[in-house]
């Protein structure tokens, strides 16, 4: 259903440009009009989506991505680049920033706009040299007191020959090490896909949020289909079970939060959404800011810790 919605919406937009270019008149403003209320409505249709949808929205190629929200959200922000250990890699992006005046490290996964820059960023998936570039970076901002804030979008790590030998698994264990450690508040936002092991070297944070159509897993519901029926096709069937949505992820404990989208994904509105992320990320790291560096260690520890337990055994703790 969501398919045919997009195109409709996608054909309205185009005839209403098409429309702006031509002479006025009461005719034109009247189509005009009526493109627009036929718009609405079906934006409106968007509220109620199924977890296939919101797979497809989490990977629609004109959501906002990481460059989008620095620029938006974040001033005078400095790439930094490299492992420094003679590697770079593009599909992770990170570097220092100011927020509301506060000196911040920002890293996340990138994707690109088009195909030549989906290319050069690997869609998104790194190899250990963007994780050991992560890991840098995390040093960093726990040397110089800085929070640090991850933006989380990606299918997974780059799944490559070469990234293994590289030592892939390891790039990402020792991030996940590292940020498991850090005495800075760490707040991460799932943006899109969040997906294995890739998304999760990003994602052990004191606050995790989601966006409201963003999606975060084990795996592809592809992937989970071709492991357990052999057949990649049922994969609608297996967004449904493998509760991978924000709304499924927040009832079972998994995320602190869910940020609103505009109806429709984070795509119709870019600016609808900068300003909801805002407001959430300025609302936790205030709260953040008043725990102490061993109390953040030992409530994100915790965190992680309780997830999957029954809430009895939780209360025990």
């Amino acid at each position: 259903m969501l398919k045919e919605i997009e195109a409709k919406i996608n054909e309205i937009d185009q005839e209403l440009t098409d429309l702006h270019v031509k002479p006025g008149g009461p005719m034109r403003t009247l189509r005009s009009f009526q493109l627009q209320r036929e718009r609405r409505e079906l934006l409106k249709s968007c509220a109620d989506l199924c977890a296939s949808d919101k797979v497809s929205l989490a990977r629609n190629q004109k959501r906002p991505r990481i460059r989008d929200y620095i620029d938006a959200l974040f001033q005078d922000f400095f790439e930094m680049r490299g492992d420094r250990l003679g590697g770079e890699d593009r599909s992770i992006l990170g570097g220092i920033a100011l927020y509301k005046g506060r000196p911040v490290t920002v890293i996340g996964h990138r994707k690109g706009k088009n195909l030549s820059e989906n290319m050069a960023f690997r869609f998104g998936m790194p190899g250990p040299e963007g994780y050991r570039k992560a890991l840098r970076l995390m040093e960093q901002a726990q040397k110089f007191g800085r929070p640090v804030i991850t933006m989380i979008d990606t299918p997974g790590a780059y799944p490559g020959i070469e990234a293994e030998a590289n030592g892939q698994s390891v790039a990402i264990a020792r991030c996940l090490a590292e940020m498991s450690t850090l005495t800075v508040p760490v707040v991460a936002i799932v943006t899109g896909e969040g997906g294995s092991g890739g998304a999760l070297a990003l994602g052990v944070a004191n606050r995790v949020l989601m966006l409201e159509h963003s999606v975060y897993s084990v795996l592809s519901p592809e992937g989970f289909a071709a492991i357990l029926w052999k057949d990649a096709s049922r994969s609608p069937e297996a967004c449904d079970m493998m509760k991978l949505t924000a709304q499924d992820l927040l009832q079972l404990g998994v995320i602190d939060g869910i940020i609103p989208e505009p109806p429709g994904g984070a795509h119709r509105d870019p600016r609808a959404v900068f300003a909801s992320v805002d407001a959430a990320l300025s609302r936790h790291l205030i709260e953040l800011s008043g725990f102490s560096g061993g109390e953040l260690a030992s409530q994100r520890y915790q965190k992680f810790r309780a997830i999957g337990r029954p809430d009895s055994e939780k209360e025990r703790t």
